[in-house]
């Protein structure tokens, strides 16, 4: 716990387990989605169990991923990510032997059960183990590194889906799991509990049914119909637990996502545009790798590819808007960035059945990327910086659970976007919706947005702690 810009050993050590345990994490959410027309190729069930293949991992990862920080304050944050990763594990193994669709859709939302210790514990170590300078360098690591685990995924999965079978898309988690958990013997750390903090379950059940409920009757209203009271009274009773949610993190002694923050200006905002661009993130990285396979043909490993140069954009751009937003604000980039991203994908409504890759792919692909190395740096400084340093951890796993619930939702729209199969008309139209997220997320931003002074943010953090709840 030094403040000195030469890391121990020990830190060392903690920032490489937190780095591959939400590495993990990271990559199970994105690699899935090129190896879904495999699946469905085996196990049957099309559009709709694509949907829930990516769901069932997502309710619980997104509704559970609070609650795993009370759970990492009440047992010791190195007891919860080892838990994590035993679960993510077995779990893995389970979606890789999966004889059915429905067998690999409850083993999803197990492993997404899973996937909720390890993102808030991993961030939880970094936090306790680093101070100052040095804790800024190791979270901007463990940023870099687990969205490179998001980007990468796609054609991480299209070389699995080719070479061997979707299967190793879960199967291979079991190596990095395996050297995590190894390290964290070498690295024999004493685990760090919260006295008198309790873990909030009726609030984590009613995010669960509030979450899970309205995403049944966006995803099975195609096979059921809206008039169906299964799908009618999943809403109702979805929109009911969502507000008992939000009214019992109101009354909480505990609560899980703490509404004040919601008060601070930036957080707030911050939230909401996160709201608009990962739930477009969701849709539109989906869309175009089953789309390229699926109607137009092209083998997994391409269709990964096919993305690659959004990855290394965000790689060469990330760190140079990021350093340009600290120095200038967020505001700017913030509103420019997902307005590019979204006219990327505007680009893309040239593509037809046969899609070009050199004339009707790769422009779009290019114009998005750029677009999304504006934004995502200065989106997490503006969500963060706009809040006191203790309250990072807190903020962060909220900020998190918001991308992960908007991609849910995201999701779950898509038949209603796109239909029951997947054709050019159904995809152009997917892209209008992405790129409409995307140019929304920019005009919240420029108009929500501030540029914080450098004296500003303990003011209001301070005011918020304050403040009754």
């Amino acid at each position: 716990m030094v403040e000195n810009e030469i890391m121990t050993r020990q830190q060392r050590l903690v920032l490489a387990i937190a780095v591959l345990a939400s590495f993990v994490a990271f990559l199970d959410g994105s690699v899935i989605n090129v190896a879904l027309p495999a699946i469905t190729r085996e196990l049957g069930g099309g559009l709709p169990v694509q949907q829930w293949v990516v769901d069932a991992y997502l309710i619980t990862l997104g509704s559970l991923i609070l609650v795993a920080g009370s759970l990492s304050d009440v047992f010791g944050r190195i007891v919860v990510l080892r838990w994590g990763l035993i679960g993510f594990g077995l779990t893995s193994l389970l979606c890789a032997i999966a004889p059915s669709g429905e067998f690999l859709i409850v083993s999803r939302g197990l492993q997404g059960v899973a996937g909720a210790l390890l993102v808030p514990s991993s961030l939880a170590i970094i936090l306790s183990t680093f101070r100052g300078a040095a804790q800024a360098k190791a979270i901007g690591l463990w940023t870099a590194w687990t969205s490179a685990a998001f980007l990468i995924g796609p054609l991480l999965g299209g070389v699995f889906v080719d070479l061997f079978s979707w299967r190793w898309v879960f199967a291979i988690n079991v190596v990095p799991i395996a050297v995590t958990l190894w390290l964290m013997v070498i690295l024999k750390q004493r685990d760090v509990r919260k006295p008198g903090v309790s873990i909030d379950y009726l609030g984590a059940a009613l995010g669960i049914v509030g979450l899970g409920a309205p995403v049944f009757a966006l995803i099975e209203q195609s096979h059921f119909g809206w008039s169906n009271p299964l799908i009618y009274l999943s809403i109702v009773v979805g929109v009911i637990a969502l507000a008992a949610f939000l009214w019992r993190e109101h009354v909480a002694k505990h609560p899980m996502m703490p509404l004040g923050l919601f008060r601070v200006r930036n957080f707030g905002v911050g939230n909401v545009a996160t709201v608009a661009i990962y739930g477009a993130l969701s849709i539109g990285g989906l869309l175009v790798v089953v789309f390229l396979q699926q109607v137009a043909g092209y083998p997994a490993t391409l269709a990964g590819l096919a993305l690659l140069p959004v990855t290394l954009i965000n790689i060469a751009l990330s760190p140079v808007f990021g350093g340009l937003a600290g120095r200038h604000g967020p505001r700017l980039f913030m509103a420019v960035g997902p307005i590019v991203a979204g006219i990327g994908y505007l680009l893309m409504l040239g593509i037809t059945a046969t899609a070009n890759y050199w004339t009707q792919v790769l422009p779009g692909t290019i114009v998005f990327g750029l677009g999304l190395s504006i934004t995502v740096a200065p989106l997490t400084a503006a969500i963060l910086g706009s809040i006191d340093e203790s309250q990072a951890g807190i903020g962060s796993a909220i900020n998190n659970a918001v991308s992960r619930v908007a991609g849910l939702v995201a999701v779950a729209m898509l038949g209603i976007v796109v239909g029951t199969r997947l054709d050019v008309a159904g995809f152009h139209r997917g892209l209008l919706v992405t790129a409409g997220l995307l140019i929304a997320g920019g005009v919240i931003s420029a108009f929500g947005i501030q540029n914080l002074r450098h004296n500003e943010r303990p003011a209001e953090s301070a005011s918020l702690q304050r403040s009754p709840r």
